[in-house]
C-alpha cells in the first residue's frame, strides 16, 4: 500500500512502498510540486527505480526553476539506495 499528500507548506509526506504500480498516483501530487519542498520519508518503508525516476524527473523540473526537493526522515535502507544510486549529489538530503 502507498499514500502520498501534500499539506499546505507543500510538505510531501511519502508511506508505504512506492513502487512502479504507485508512480501515476505519486505523479498526480509531485506534478503539482512548483517551489522548493521537503519531501518527508519518514512513513516510506521502500522505494523502487521508478518512484526513484518520478523525484529525480520532479528535482530537474525544479532545478531548472531554480527550486529543489529536499529530503527528509529517511530511513537508512532507503538512504543507502539513494547512496547507491548517486542521488545523494542530486537531492539536499536532511539528516
Amino acid at each position: 500500500m502507498f499514500e502520498i499528500t501534500r499539506d499546505d507548506d507543500g510538505t510531501v509526506y511519502l508511506q508505504g512502498r512506492f513502487d512502479a504500480a504507485q508512480v501515476s498516483n505519486a505523479k498526480d501530487v509531485l506534478c503539482l510540486v512548483d517551489d522548493s519542498s521537503v519531501v518527508d520519508f519518514a512513513g516510506l518503508s521502500y522505494i523502487s527505480s521508478a518512484g526513484l525516476g518520478l523525484l529525480f524527473a520532479t528535482q530537474k523540473r525544479l532545478t531548472d526553476q531554480k527550486r529543489e526537493l529536499t529530503l527528509a526522515n529517511l530511513n537508512p535502507h532507503i538512504r543507502e539506495v539513494f547512496r547507491i544510486a548517486g542521488f545523494d549529489y542530486i537531492f539536499k538530503i536532511d539528516e
